[in-house]
């Protein structure tokens, strides 16, 4: 599996691009669609992931939708037009021979989802490197990120691999300490 990162739009949002030996995905389109469409330039893009539905990850999903013609999914508490598939918590979604784990988190917004896959979590704005997403935006919620943290995420293997919405990489047992 080869996983890249892009950096999108002013808030740099991290949108990846998911490739396997038979199909490949995104995660958060937020902005630059030309860019993202030319790191997918040669794969087949099924689906689009979005880990909720702030104008930062979703803002260039029209452009490349079109482009791809690939799948879009959400949780329905973030629901978007565009968006053909409804997310549910523990959901499992076959990619590429294996599966990825939908987990409900909500807090950020309320249809925050993060995406496990084998060794790796993307976790959208619901957990960063030495933080966790803002919650002052309509739909925030301070208590129910927390709670996400601790009960859906923290309780994952600490050498989970977290890639977050914004900024670096980290693991599980690197932000543990911050919750407990």
């Amino acid at each position: 599996m080869n996983i890249k990162k892009l950096e999108v739009g002013f808030l740099q949002t991290n949108c990846y691009i998911l490739a396997g030996e038979n199909q490949s995905m995104i995660i958060d389109p937020g902005d630059e669609a030309d860019r993202i469409l030319e790191a997918v330039s040669g794969l087949q893009v099924d689906l689009i992931l979005l880990t909720h539905n702030h104008f930062d990850h979703v803002g260039a999903l029209s452009a490349v939708v079109k482009a791809t013609s690939a799948e879009v999914a959400i949780h329905p508490f973030d629901r978007i037009d565009i968006a053909g598939r409804e997310l549910k918590d523990g959901e499992n979604i076959p990619f590429d021979g294996k599966e990825i784990s939908v987990i409900h988190t909500p807090g950020h917004t309320p249809g925050s989802c993060c995406f496990r896959f084998g060794e790796y979590l993307f976790s959208g704005d619901t957990l960063f490197s030495g933080g966790w997403g803002n919650t002052v935006f309509p739909g925030g919620d301070e208590e129910a990120i927390f709670g996400s943290i601790r009960e859906k995420i923290m309780s994952l293997p600490e050498n989970l691999i977290v890639y977050p919405g914004h900024g670096e990489a980290t693991t599980i047992g690197e932000e543990k300490p911050l919750y407990f």
